[in-house]
C-alpha cells in the first residue's frame, strides 16, 4: 500500500482546515487534506504540496513534520506521514484532480474549525490514528508548527 500524507493546516486565525466528507452509500466523515504519494513526487513534502495544491488550492509554508503512523487498513499496513503547515494563500479556483472530476467521489467541503479538542472528538475524523493524534495533541499544534 502506497504511503500517504496528511496536512494540518492552520489559518491565519490558528484555525484547523477540515474537510467535510459526504461520499454516498457512507456516513458522513471528516479529514486533513492529503492523499497517497505519487511516482513523480520527489519527496514526502513535495506530496504535501502537490496534494494540497489539487485539493484546497492552497500553498503553505512552516511545513513541520509531525508524527509517522502505520495501521491496518484493508488487509495491508497503512503508513500516513502528518506534517504541520501553515496557510499562505487558499483559491479554491485553483482545485482539481479525480476528487473533483468524479461526482462518485462525494463532496469535499472545507470547514474551519477552532483548536479545541471537543472538535475533533464531536466529528467523525478519519482515519482514526490522525484523529487520535490531533485529539491529543491540537492544544499543542500553534506552537509545533513554526
Amino acid at each position: 500500500m502506497r504511503p500517504s500524507v496528511r496536512g494540518v493546516l492552520l489559518d491565519h486565525h490558528e484555525r484547523l482546515v477540515l474537510f467535510r466528507r459526504t461520499v454516498p452509500g457512507r456516513a458522513l466523515y471528516w479529514t486533513v487534506p492529503g492523499g497517497h504519494v505519487e511516482p513523480q513526487d520527489d519527496s514526502l513534502e513535495d506530496t504535501l504540496h502537490r496534494e494540497l495544491l489539487e485539493e484546497l488550492g492552497a500553498t503553505v509554508h512552516a511545513v513541520t513534520p509531525l508524527v509517522t503512523m502505520s495501521y491496518p487498513c484493508e488487509g495491508e499496513v497503512k503508513t500516513q506521514h502528518v506534517y504541520g503547515c501553515r496557510l499562505v494563500a487558499m483559491d479554491p479556483g485553483l482545485r482539481h484532480g479525480p476528487e473533483f472530476e468524479d461526482p462518485s467521489r462525494g463532496l469535499y467541503e472545507v470547514e474551519r474549525v477552532r483548536l479545541d479538542r471537543t472538535e475533533i472528538t464531536s466529528r467523525n475524523l478519519m482515519p482514526r490514528a490522525v484523529a487520535g493524534y490531533l485529539s491529543a495533541s491540537i492544544a499543542a499544534l500553534p506552537r509545533l508548527i513554526c
